[in-house]
């Protein structure tokens, strides 16, 4: 069973890492993006740090800085220092980064039709399973486990 679920796992990283789907940018920027994205979306209230998007994505400080400075280079982002303390250096997405657009319209689209050939209720089923598979990870992990 734990070949065939890693077997799955694999292939299914593969296919969505795959350069047709990720093609625009390098994995961990279009992880970035998707996580400004949905919290510009829907938390327009708070901005997101480094050291906020490190925590979510588990990324190292020093690679997160490597990669949030080219896209800062490319115009994918912006960064904004905080008026109210300076040490506070905000990012979000620029509004004309078009190669995030793109990207995001062509990940969604493929998700479109993932949805649709398999229904709703297998849709929610698959967001359900891979929300709780997704939950377990980051508890083993975080408390250290032995694995």
């Amino acid at each position: 069973m734990n070949e065939k679920l890693l077997e799955a796992w694999l292939r299914l990283s593969t296919i969505l890492c795959n350069d047709r789907i990720v093609s625009e940018m390098p994995y961990n920027e279009a992880l970035i993006c998707n996580i400004l994205y949905r919290h510009q979306m829907c938390n327009k209230d708070t901005k997101l740090t480094a050291t906020d998007l490190c925590r979510q994505t588990k990324i190292l400080k020093s690679q997160m800085n490597r990669t949030l400075q080219k896209m800062e280079e490319k115009n994918i982002i912006t960064r904004q220092r905080s008026s109210i303390d300076r040490r506070q250096i905000f990012i979000s997405l620029n509004p004309k980064a078009d190669s995030f657009y793109i990207q995001h319209r062509k990940s969604l689209r493929l998700i479109d039709a993932l949805a649709t050939k398999a229904g709703p209720e297998k849709s929610q089923e698959a967001i359900d399973l891979f929300t709780y598979i997704a939950d377990m990870a980051e508890e083993l992990i975080e408390n250290d486990t032995e694995i």
